[in-house]
């Protein structure tokens, strides 16, 4: 059994453990002080009505299954509490039901989950594997375990945002009550989505063109409503701001990490250094490897808590913003539709031929516009709301954390200078 497979076991076996336990309830296990629910990163309304939650998830070679388990009061559901086992392509097909639905056109459609990436972990652990006859065996079992942080630490988040986008729809007074939704959470059979083919890639590929084409072209188009010609230029403005942050804020806990791994080698260096034979240093090495393999683990988690308060933050809504452009972009060219439409309706007058289609055909563009445009300005406003709380929330702990890390980096160091001091 190969070292990717032990780890993938190792993460199984514990994930499930501590879901029985009722240990797994913060958003990280890696930030020891965080008591909170995983879900924290985003909005979520205390509705009881409906509540939404993956209770358990097994990672596979290619898969990530996801226990996503329901508790209701509604009547409309056939028990009040179920579970259902899904894989991330259902996920996928849920969120495409929403957005394809002009029903929902005027709605903020929560952003669908990432794909489960455990890639870079894998390419990690196939270089460990590859360089452990060049390290030592105390330098081998601290990167194994680091690694296997690292993996577990993924495998929540990818269940997280999993969980965040079903808790997202049933907090939703709209979206909770789509069929599809209940068929989702209900339906205790394989939904039989299967993943797209290459001619289906290709027509999405083509479809995001076209629609890139048109949003340029809607561009310069002048709103009649000033609050949405306000939204549309911070919105812009925004998504491309907390874009370049997210790539920041990714690099600065990519160094921290990078430190951490730093801090094995040399930790390693300086204990194989004190067994070496006739060494008056033996005690001084082996006390400072011990101050920097403590130093290790602090600076992880830090790397570990800046990525969960501010990475994820940012990176969630960085894809939800991108949500609220879509839906002024439906907007957008709805209004681009409704006015087609009053032209022709125009031109159907002067001609006086084809007058009642065209003023059919008016009307329900009208009703269209007016219908998104309703919606679409109280899903702004709430997003507005959500998105400074949650900030505000997240950049305080964030804060406090990194004030608590950089106390007891502090108090370590110290502590060590002293050590060092008396074993000389």
């Amino acid at each position: 059994m190969g070292l990717e497979e032990q780890i993938m076991i190792f993460v199984a076996l514990f994930f499930t453990q501590l879901r029985r336990d009722g240990v797994l309830d913060g958003p990280d296990l890696l930030a020891e002080d965080q008591g909170k629910t995983r879900s924290d990163t985003v909005d979520l309304e205390t509705d009881t009505t409906l509540q939404v939650d993956i209770s358990d998830a097994l990672s596979e070679r290619d898969k990530v299954k996801f226990t996503v388990h329901t508790k209701t009061t509604l009547s409309r559901f056939k028990e009040s509490e179920f579970s259902v086992v899904r894989q991330h392509e259902e996920f996928v097909w849920l969120h495409d039901r929403y957005v394809e639905n002009d029903e929902y056109a005027g709605i903020i459609i929560p952003p669908a989950p990432p794909r489960p990436d455990f890639d870079a972990s894998r390419e990690k652990l196939q270089k460990l594997g590859e360089g452990e006859g060049n390290m030592t065996r105390e330098e081998f079992q601290k990167m194994k375990q680091e690694l296997e942080a690292e993996y577990l630490a993924t495998f929540k988040k990818t269940v997280a945002m999993h969980e965040v986008f079903l808790q997202r729809i049933a907090a939703h007074p709209l979206l909770r009550v789509d069929v599809n939704f209940e068929v989702f959470l209900e339906y205790d059979q394989d939904l039989s989505v299967r993943q797209k083919n290459k001619k289906e890639k290709l027509g999405g590929f083509f479809k995001n063109l076209t629609k890139s084409a048109d949003e340029v072209l809607l561009s310069g188009q002048k709103d009649v409503d000033d609050f949405f010609e306000q939204e549309k230029t911070f919105l812009v403005e925004y998504h491309n701001r907390i874009k370049d942050a997210t790539m920041k804020s990714d690099k600065m806990t990519k160094t921290h990490k990078n430190v951490a791994d730093n801090y094995i080698r040399i930790s390693s260096g300086f204990l194989q250094i004190a067994t070496i034979e006739n060494t008056e240093l033996d005690k001084t090495f082996t006390r400072f490897s011990e101050c920097l393999e403590k130093a290790r683990k602090l600076e992880g988690r830090v790397a570990s808590d800046e990525d969960l308060k501010l990475s994820d933050t940012l990176r969630y809504y960085m894809r939800d913003s991108a949500a609220g452009k879509d839906l002024l972009y439906r907007r957008s060219r709805a209004l681009a539709d409704y006015e087609a439409a009053n032209k022709a309706l125009d031109k159907a007058r002067m001609k006086n031929k084809d007058v009642a289609a065209a003023e059919r055909q008016q009307e329900l563009a009208c009703k269209k516009f007016e219908r998104i445009s309703e919606v679409a300005k109280k899903e702004l406003s709430e997003f507005k709301v959500r998105r400074i709380a949650y900030f505000r929330k997240n950049l305080v702990d964030l804060a406090e954390l990194e004030l608590k890390h950089a106390k007891a980096q502090v108090q370590l160091f110290r502590n060590c200078i002293t050590a060092l001091k008396e074993e000389s």
